[in-house]
């Protein structure tokens, strides 16, 4: 027994529609954006009705990602904070188990630096006062605690960890300088004050509280004995200017202003440790 063809479509009918992913499928459902027709499996849903793969990846590289105040990505959790609260502890652990060995390899030491011993402008600035003493590490940690948060969510990560790591830069150039020998996070934490007081004075706020805050800080620096006052300063300086750069560069060239801001001062630092020989005296005891 032999089977029959399909008789021809009659004049006027029209073919049904198939899955433009899938020919062998039947549908009658089209894609909102762009019509063409889809099955079950290439149906996504959207506000209204469904589209097709395509249509979904390509409307999601048009919707433009949000962004904070001054121009970085959104901060659902500031975990550079975290990070940077990790390995200063990190680092006063191993001070714990080898405090000789940890402070004479990774201490910022002028001289060493001078001998080309690079990593001590940043290794230094992760250290703290030598166990048994706690004060400086809580001091800095519970700074950082406090203002990290706020400025990584105004700023973005990247350019928060910028800030804290050429403002702890500036601090230890500072040292390299006019000093001898230092430990702490002092100056990327004076980095971030002076960041906190130009980011409130952008937005509007009343800054005077920082300014208080910044001022006995500073008055602290020259009456306790055993602090680096360069340190400090040095820090202090370079937050205010990288912050500066980051929060008033002009929404039209804002990134680009914004990297060559940073790009310059990372620049200029380099220069005076590679240009200039250290200035301070003989060391005498390691400052904080």
């Amino acid at each position: 027994m032999t089977s029959q063809p399909p008789p021809p479509p009659q004049p006027g009918a029209q073919a049904v529609p198939t899955c433009y992913r899938h020919p062998e499928r039947e549908t009658y459902v089209r894609c909102q954006r762009c019509a063409r027709p889809i099955c079950p499996d290439c149906m996504r849903e959207a506000a209204v009705g469904h589209q097709c793969p395509e249509c979904v990846q390509e409307g999601n590289r048009e919707v433009r990602q949000a962004r904070t105040t001054f121009g970085g990505a959104v901060v659902a959790a500031p975990r550079v904070t975290w990070a940077l609260l990790a390995l200063n502890v990190l680092a006063y652990a191993a001070e714990v188990v080898n405090q000789n060995e940890v402070l004479q390899r990774f201490a910022m030491y002028s001289l060493g630096v001078h001998m080309g011993e690079w990593w001590r402008l940043i290794t230094g600035a992760f250290l703290h006062s030598p166990p048994p003493s706690f004060w400086h590490i809580l001091f800095n940690m519970w700074a950082l605690y406090v203002i990290g948060p706020e400025l990584e969510r105004r700023l973005g990560s990247a350019r928060f960890a910028a800030l804290y790591l050429l403002s702890a830069l500036g601090g230890s150039v500072a040292i390299y300088l006019f000093g001898t020998v230092a430990v702490g996070a002092s100056g990327a934490i004076y980095g971030l004050f002076a960041a906190l007081f130009v980011v409130s004075r952008k937005l509007g706020y009343d800054a005077r509280g920082v300014l208080w805050l910044i001022g006995i800080n500073v008055v602290l620096t020259f009456v306790v004995p055993g602090i680096s006052w360069q340190g400090h300063l040095g820090g202090l300086v370079i937050g205010a200017l990288v912050a500066a750069g980051f929060v008033y560069a002009p929404r039209g060239n804002r990134v680009l202003i914004q990297v060559g801001v940073a790009a310059v001062v990372l620049v200029a630092l380099v220069l005076l440790v590679t240009t200039l020989p250290p200035y301070g005296f003989p060391p005498v005891g390691i400052r904080t």
